[in-house]
């Protein structure tokens, strides 16, 4: 484990065992909740085809992003949690899978890349290892993790980098975002199924917002011109303003239904054959976890 944080595209070139980075976080983990999650998409929380409910997600806490209307802001933002040593998160990754759990899901972990392989050498589950992921990642850290993670929920939020900056605080996520993504997906071209869940593969998911669905409109163009309509996209309308959106009038609302509609529309215009959507309704906190403020 490298003594400077590099890890993600901030490279914030500190001693994390001395102070805290962009992320907010030290070397030491904090995970603010585990539980199994069965709001992902079919193919990661579970199907009756499966037999199994539940992702066994782990929300780590922190995170490379600022995103001012972010649904788990309390946790992203002031990097409250519990303090695990590596032992420990070993031991997390074992009990989820005594659980039941469809897969070992790590919401937000870029930031303790390097404390999850340590972790993954310690125990690695019979269940595949989900890297649930903002976008924002190194080709060099992708490269570490990419033998012992199969699975990539991928978010792909902004193909304006004037928007990454002024909502996520992140001039440059274009370029890091697609870099990564051309990376995994050569490394996993097709995704691989076993009883309806997603065992090897990627997910590219894109959470549109009030007033962007044109943005919304070029990330689908790329993902066309780069990976082909058979790449599995997840488009979400759950948008809800949580954190500092109320400081943005143009995003202090949900989305209006024809905005998403013209989404829905514009990837089907371009012939995407593997998707998921949502339903209007997920657009509520009574989805978002509650997540606690407390240490270990």
């Amino acid at each position: 484990m490298e003594k400077i944080c590099n890890i993600c595209p901030r490279k914030c070139h500190i001693d994390k065992d001395k102070s805290a980075g962009f992320c907010g976080t030290t070397r030491t983990i904090q995970i603010d909740k585990v539980m199994l999650h069965y709001f992902e998409e079919p193919c990661i929380s579970g199907t009756e085809k499966s037999k199994k409910y539940g992702s066994g997600a782990i929300f780590f806490s922190g995170c490379n992003l600022k995103c001012v209307y972010c649904q788990n802001y309390e946790i992203s933002h002031t990097a409250e949690g519990k303090y695990y040593s590596i032992s420990e998160l070993a031991d997390t990754f074992r009990e989820l899978e005594k659980q039941d759990a469809t897969n070992i899901n790590l919401v937000t972990p870029t930031h303790y890349a390097d404390q999850i392989l340590e972790a993954l050498k310690i125990y690695t589950p019979k269940i595949p290892i989900v890297w649930n992921t903002s976008g924002y990642e190194n080709v060099e850290m992708i490269k570490k993790i990419i033998k012992k993670v199969k699975v990539f929920l991928f978010d792909f939020k902004y193909f304006s980098n004037e928007y990454a900056k002024k909502y996520s605080a992140c001039p440059d996520y274009f370029e890091n975002c697609t870099k990564s993504l051309k990376l995994i997906k050569k490394a996993y071209p097709q995704n691989v199924y076993q009883d309806d869940l997603l065992v090897e593969g990627v997910i590219i998911r894109h959470l549109v917002l009030p007033t962007l669905y044109k943005d919304s409109q070029k990330i689908l163009d790329y993902i066309k011109n780069t990976f082909g309509t058979d790449t599995t996209i997840s488009l979400l309308c759950q948008y809800t303003p949580c954190g500092d959106a109320s400081k943005y009038p143009e995003i202090n609302r949900t989305l209006k239904p024809l905005e998403y509609k013209k989404v829905l529309q514009y990837a089907q215009k371009l012939g995407f054959q593997n998707g998921y959507q949502q339903e209007l309704t997920s657009a509520s906190t009574e989805f978002i976890p509650e997540f606690k403020k407390c240490k270990k």
